[in-house]
């Protein structure tokens, strides 16, 4: 009977010689519990193909959000326009908003909306700052790694009212107006860098007409078509200069927007060789009026002026004009033509004069029926035109930009 001892090595050395003997079988050393092989390995069931462990993909970057103002800036211009840009991603939502004073010291607020690229990267705010204010940025953006939001503040320039320069523009929106009337912009601080103000300033109209800025001073420019407006025409103007820098420190305080709509053609034609005018309408001889025009030493201007005004009862006194004789009169239909205080009106103590002789202090005067019928008829910016005088109109005196040709109108232009 063998011992325990001799019965194990005798079963070991058998174990050992099978494997030797088979002829299809794989010899592969032993590995300890727990450790891997840098081989394929095969499953243990069925025979499959050899599985590839290789190493794991990098994680996707997450989004990344970049503003053009830093994170706590401070004094930033108001001529900046906010943007945006996204880098690994696309943005899904951007809000810009401010809180803080206007120039007289009031509280304001607002959210500056803003125009997203067609690819989604890019996103810029539709307008400029507002001094003296707080803004927070808020930005959101996503890719396949997920979504991130990123928050900022700053705070912009303080400017007085010396330092922005208000518009106002005419004519009024929802006005309708004769065919010679130009876009009338004013500001109340003269403004030095023209060019930079010109290029935010816009012109649409229905059907389209060419035309061009011109500029009467630093504080006046003027548009006007190349010919004048067509009857029916629709006119869009966008005076987008809140923000721009006009030079010298100065900024435009706010920006201001008009539509308006051209009447019918008419144009009255002032003859004092003859003292007849004649109005005509589409084109159409419509009314022939005696007149009366300025007698020597008070001569009418002549040229191409616009109905600038409507009044009725029109108290007109020598102390108005500077004249030595004492007067005070009240012309029932009065529609001023000129800053200087022409005007064409009703004048009926000046009735033995009219198609006669020149003999008011530069006014065109006529019956008070022909001065109603006008009156009646006539739109802010129709061409009077004016002949028969050695005093010329102006530039700058009322709506002279007709007076000018159209090449000597645009030389005026900034641009």
């Amino acid at each position: 009977m063998s011992s325990p001892r001799t019965t194990v090595t005798a079963l070991a050395g058998a174990i050992l010689l099978a494997g030797v003997a088979s002829g299809c079988g794989i010899h592969q050393a032993p590995q300890a519990q727990g450790a891997s092989s840098d081989q394929p390995t095969t499953s243990s069931r069925g025979g499959g193909a050899p599985t590839a462990t290789g190493p794991a993909s990098p994680a996707a970057a997450p989004v990344s959000l970049r503003a053009n103002v830093d994170d706590g800036a401070s004094k930033v211009a108001v001529d900046t326009r906010v943007s945006v840009r996204a880098s690994d991603g696309k943005l899904s939502k951007v809000k810009l908003s401010y809180e803080g004073v206007d120039a007289k010291g009031r509280p304001t607020s607002g959210t500056v909306g803003g125009t997203l690229a067609e690819d989604g990267t890019r996103w810029k705010a539709d307008d400029r700052l507002e001094p003296s204010a707080t803004y927070t940025l808020t930005m959101t953006g996503a890719n396949d790694a997920g979504s991130a939001r990123e928050k900022s503040t700053f705070t912009t320039q303080q400017l007085t009212l010396d330092q922005q320069t208000f518009p106002s523009i005419y004519p009024l929106k929802g006005s309708k107006v004769g065919v010679g009337m130009p876009v009338v912009l004013r500001f109340d601080v003269p403004v030095q860098d023209r060019a930079a103000f010109q290029k935010n300033l816009h012109v649409t109209s229905a059907p389209a007409q060419p035309g061009t800025w011109s500029w009467l001073s630093d504080s006046e420019v003027h548009y006007r078509p190349k010919n004048y407006w067509k009857p029916g025409t629709t006119v869009a103007v966008d005076a987008d200069v809140n923000g721009v820098a006009a030079g010298s420190g100065i900024y435009g305080q706010t920006s201001v927007k008009t539509s308006f709509t051209v009447g019918r053609s008419m144009i009255t034609k002032v003859d004092l060789t003859t003292d007849v005018a004649k109005v005509y309408e589409g084109g159409e001889l419509a009314r022939t009026i005696m007149v009366s025009g300025g007698k020597p030493g008070w001569q009418t201007r002549s040229g191409t002026k616009l109905i600038m005004a409507k009044e009725y009862d029109k108290v007109m006194t020598n102390e108005m004009i500077g004249a030595e004789e004492d007067y005070r009169l009240t012309a029932k239909y009065a529609l001023r033509i000129t800053n200087s205080g022409e005007f064409l009106h009703s004048a009926p103590w000046n009735a033995a004069n009219l198609g006669v002789r020149n003999a008011s202090h530069g006014c065109v005067g006529m019956s008070v029926a022909d001065s109603g019928w006008l009156y009646e008829r006539a739109l802010v910016g129709d061409p009077v035109v004016t002949t028969g005088t050695s005093k010329k109109i102006e530039q700058g005196n009322g709506y002279s930009d007709w007076d000018i040709s159209y090449a000597a109108y645009a030389k005026r232009s900034a641009l």
